[in-house]
């Protein structure tokens, strides 16, 4: 990979991942890893473009339904797909399906930019990484596959302590805090073959007294009343909280960074 390139454009798709939860702007909104990277590569490149696709909630066959094909058409010097994650999380799941639809976004990808960025997900240690493991590494392991056939760059997240750790996810324990999205960003930044301007983001957090019993069992129950109840109700009756929403930068447009 060159070092310090420039390039001109930006297209990041997939799911909530990218659209940037919960690293949640005063207005209301969701910046992540895709604008700040996107910010960056903006300051170094005048008139750069960026568009991000990204929905929550978004499956692999939605995201290569709804997104591929206009990233694709958009022909940017970058594209990255993270995607299939939500798919591993179900208590159903055709892995070969997966697999299957993985594939053929990044055979449709590839032809369409400079190059595809493919990634390893972050996972946040405790019991949720601990069941579904075997599922996310089988689908790490067709992203490392994919990308050594078709020349695309794969960021190992999930092989990163410093995002495996609590602190780096918010209270919903699904979406990076600001600084793991800050984390991610620069990962990215350093893949695409730029100088480090964190070379420790992989570097564990200092260690912290952990929360006493009472402190746990209260945010044990805050977590499941607030989070984990609507998102066993939205599969059990067939929704997603992506359901009618549209991507929040449809359009490979010149960067602008996020409202005061």
């Amino acid at each position: 990979m060159q070092t310090n390139p420039t390039h001109t454009s930006l297209v990041a798709i997939g799911d909530s991942f990218t659209e940037g939860m919960s690293d949640q702007l005063p207005d209301g909104t969701y910046r992540g890893w895709a604008d700040l990277l996107a910010g960056r590569m903006a300051a170094r490149t005048p008139g750069f473009r960026y568009a991000n696709l990204a929905v929550r909630g978004k499956l692999i066959a939605q995201i290569v339904e709804e997104q591929v094909g206009p990233a694709a058409a958009m022909q940017p010097d970058v594209i990255t797909l993270v995607g299939g994650l939500n798919d591993t999380l179900r208590p159903k799941c055709d892995m070969g399906r997966v697999r299957a639809l993985l594939e053929e976004a990044v055979e449709r990808l590839t032809p369409a930019c400079k190059h595809l960025v493919l990634m390893r997900s972050p996972g946040r240690n405790g019991p949720v990484l601990e069941r579904f493991r075997p599922r996310m590494e089988e689908l790490f392991a067709c992203v490392d596959d994919l990308a050594a056939r078709h020349g695309a760059l794969v960021v190992d997240l999930y092989g990163a302590p410093s995002l495996g750790d609590p602190r780096a996810w918010d209270v919903d324990r699904l979406h990076l805090t600001d600084d793991g999205h800050r984390r991610v960003a620069e990962a990215v930044w350093q893949t695409l073959g730029y100088e480090p301007e964190d070379p420790e983001w992989r570097t564990p957090m200092p260690p912290t007294p952990p929360p006493n019993w009472t402190a746990r069992r209260v945010e044990d129950a805050r977590f499941t009343r607030q989070y984990l109840l609507p998102w066993i109700a939205r599969r059990l009756t067939g929704r997603s909280s992506g359901d009618g929403r549209s991507p929040k930068r449809p359009d490979l447009l010149p960067y602008e960074g996020p409202r005061a």
